[in-house]
């Protein structure tokens, strides 16, 4: 067995600094927030402008979650193909928690007082269904650049 010799110290080479990294990963989850925020505004139109109008309201209601799903995959493969985040789970999973919180912000911060809703009220007028839904495509939000490939020899 080959062991180090713990008197000698252990040099970690990276190549970049943690600031750096800190910064990327921050830069990534923007982003990943936004093509997810831009493709799931997309998708809710087409799904109320052709399916609520066209068809009825419970169907347009039950198709929200797919919807939300869907954008959450396209942004995240944008995101990582993009900006080329190495297969590491603590960047790809940072990634997701930077996301989250910029969605929950906004959720919180934009969505709630243009509908005149406080938290409480919120959450007073969501059944039970709904909200584990949301934290279901929450989780799905914060996990998916995990979960996503990247082909390294794409490029």
């Amino acid at each position: 067995m080959n062991r180090r010799d713990p008197r000698v110290p252990l040099v970690v080479e990276h190549s970049e600094s943690a600031l750096q990294g800190l910064v990327r990963v921050m830069k990534a989850g923007a982003v990943y927030f936004l093509v997810a925020l831009g493709a799931g505004f997309t998708l809710e139109y087409i799904r109320l402008e052709l399916v609520a109008l066209h068809f009825s309201d419970r169907f347009a209601e039950i198709l929200k979650i797919p919807t939300v799903l869907l954008a959450t995959m396209i942004g995240a493969r944008w995101t990582v193909g993009r900006l080329t985040l190495p297969p590491l789970p603590g960047l790809r999973l940072g990634v997701g928690f930077v996301a989250l919180g910029l969605a929950l912000t906004a959720q919180f911060m934009v969505v709630l007082p243009i509908r005149g809703l406080s938290y409480t009220e919120y959450l007073a007028s969501q059944n039970p269904t709904s909200i584990s839904a949301s934290i279901g495509t929450l989780g799905v939000l914060l996990v998916m650049p995990f979960l996503t490939a990247y082909r390294w020899d794409a490029r």
